[in-house]
């Protein structure tokens, strides 16, 4: 084949599958990036069509092909979606684009915009300004005026605890709580979680702060290609450093003390057993919000992601067994559904500009094909119980934005596997 006529080629191939993601898109292009007011009672007639039309639809969404199971009948989250993690195929949703508050699943938001910022070696002292402006009955891990800590302590205290004080001292870091919330919607944009509105980077009620079930899963599937972040969602216990404190006889002394992830698909709970395959993301719950929880997990090779926001039930542990029965009704169905609609990429990937947050920090590289297992908290500290290893998954190399775009696939740089609890 003439070298002119390859050229000609990929350049066509390039443009068509651009306007492909212009239609794709279009509806995003529309959607009112000013803050939304926060949710009625009901979900609207019309939502967003970001991903496909049905997914703006009210009410469950989902095609069954021949043999497909039906959806579990109990069901009560007031929004849902089942996704397939590496394709972005949606494989059913209920009101996905219904904008309601996150509570502190926001924070994957807040992770994958800063984590990428601050090596995890970094050491910072806190200052008492840094822990300004916390809402009443926040989630705190413990952290302590004028006690330094490491990146790496912080953002085991963000996903593990969910600690509203980690993240203030980590957006301080980042020039401030506001320069963190404008950084944060911004990167929204970038997602095309065009449901979000950010007010404050922890999730903590506010007015007219909301996402949508559709947003919570695009903000896991980004975050989830850091090596940084798949650790840290999938760390079950660790040890926080505590306290400095002096004996009698004035030596200083600074013990830790354990710190469990409080995600119950990934740590457990009393008549809840730990996911099988389970390997993150993030849960969340305030007063306004309800539970709100996005999990990923593995089997089979099949990597899926499921959002459920705020169930109408009262059971303990309910957001966490809805979870559960989507994933079981998930990995049963992939194949025998018609996907109902996709995860979108960013708009970068879209004009062949990368991921985004893809400049690895230190230790955030990605693997790739023929990369080795090896475990991610490695000298860190924390248990080896339940943290995800990085597995060599056959990575795409897309060698062209047309190819990603026609494909309209986003794989996970490493497929995840819990390891064996001891």
């Amino acid at each position: 084949m003439p070298a002119a006529f390859r050229t000609t080629r990929r350049s066509l191939l390039v443009t068509s599958a651009a306007l492909l993601s212009v239609s794709l898109t279009a509806p995003a292009a529309l959607a009112a990036p000013t803050a939304p007011k926060n949710p009625s009672a009901t979900p609207p007639a019309h939502m967003s069509g970001v991903g496909g039309a049905r997914l703006g639809l009210p009410g469950t969404q989902v095609s069954l092909g021949p043999g497909a199971p039906v959806l579990p009948k109990d069901l009560s989250g007031r929004s849902w979606i089942v996704a397939d993690a590496e394709s972005g195929q949606v494989l059913a949703s209920h009101n996905a684009h219904w904008r309601l508050p996150p509570a502190s699943t926001m924070k994957m938001l807040f992770a994958d915009t800063v984590l990428p910022k601050f090596p995890k070696t970094q050491t910072h002292k806190v200052a008492p300004s840094d822990l300004a402006g916390m809402g009443e009955g926040s989630s705190l891990v413990g952290i302590k005026e004028n006690e330094t800590y490491t990146v790496h302590d912080l953002w085991l205290g963000v996903f593990l605890r969910s600690g509203n004080d980690a993240v203030h001292v980590l957006s301080a870091m980042n020039n401030g709580v506001a320069r963190t919330v404008q950084d944060m919607n911004a990167h929204a944009q970038e997602l095309q979680a065009l449901d979000t509105h950010v007010v404050s980077p922890d999730g903590y009620d506010a007015p007219g702060q909301v996402s949508s079930a559709y947003d919570l899963t695009l903000f896991a599937r980004s975050g989830l290609q850091k090596k940084d972040f798949r650790e840290y969602c999938s760390t079950v216990r660790a040890q926080f450093p505590g306290e400095t404190k002096k004996d009698k006889k004035g030596k200083s002394s600074r013990p830790s003390f354990e710190i469990q992830n409080t995600n119950r698909l990934l740590s457990g709970d009393a008549g809840l057993s730990v996911y099988p395959g389970i390997a993150g993301v993030k849960n969340g719950y305030t007063t306004n919000a309800g539970n709100t929880f996005t999990g990923v997990a593995e089997r089979n090779g099949k990597v899926l992601l499921v959002t459920v926001m705020n169930p109408q039930k009262t059971d303990h542990d309910e957001v966490y067994r809805e979870s559960a029965q989507l994933f079981d009704w998930g990995f049963k169905a992939a194949g025998k559904v018609q996907p109902v609609g996709t995860l979108v990429p960013p708009r970068s990937a879209s004009t062949g500009g990368g991921q985004p947050g893809s400049t690895p920090s230190a230790g955030q590289a990605g693997g790739g094909r023929g990369g080795s297992t090896a475990s991610a908290s490695s000298g860190s500290g924390s248990s080896g119980m339940g943290v995800a290893a990085g597995i060599a998954a056959g990575v795409l190399v897309l060698l062209a934005a047309g190819a990603f775009l026609v494909n309209r696939r986003w794989p996970l740089p490493e497929l995840m596997r819990r390891r064996p609890r001891p």
